[in-house]
């Protein structure tokens, strides 16, 4: 019974620490969406943005450089996005080693328990066989049966 109830201490913090996990991945799931919005932003503002066809060298100089601008923002967006989704890849496989070791003290407790339960019914067992040999035998003498052979 000692045995079950550390097991059971050891089940409750591999469960804690896979909740831990759970919420890591929601976290970092969060942030990898937050991410992709924020790309999806620049590559607008990249697609909104257009150099004048005419005009003044300086302005169509201007235009070309926050064009730039907005393509370096945008390369360092889809940078973060990967960056977050391999963040997210990393967080699954450490919330699935937690589940995985969860599992295991689940089935530890089950096969202990299984076993008190088997060996409780072979005590039982035991018992109900002492008992059916030490009880005397009923005794046939003549055409009566004299029980417990007490005539």
């Amino acid at each position: 019974m000692t045995r079950l109830i550390r097991l059971g201490a050891v089940l409750r913090a591999r469960q804690a620490r896979e909740d831990a996990a759970k919420a890591e991945v929601v976290r970092v799931r969060q942030a990898a969406t937050h991410a992709a919005e924020l790309a999806n932003r620049r590559e607008a503002a990249l697609q909104e943005s257009e150099v004048p066809a005419e005009g003044v060298a300086q302005s169509v100089a201007a235009a070309l450089a926050a064009r730039q601008a907005l393509a370096a923002d945008l390369s360092l967006a889809r940078r973060l996005v990967a960056e977050r989704n391999q963040a997210v890849k990393e967080r699954m496989r450490e919330l699935t080693a937690k589940a995985q070791a969860r599992r295991v003290v689940e089935k530890l407790i089950e096969r202990q328990l299984a076993e008190e339960r088997r060996l409780a019914e072979a005590a039982e067992q035991r018992a109900l066989d002492d008992i059916a040999a030490t009880r005397p035998l009923p005794i046939t003498v003549g055409p009566e049966r004299v029980p417990g052979g007490v005539s």
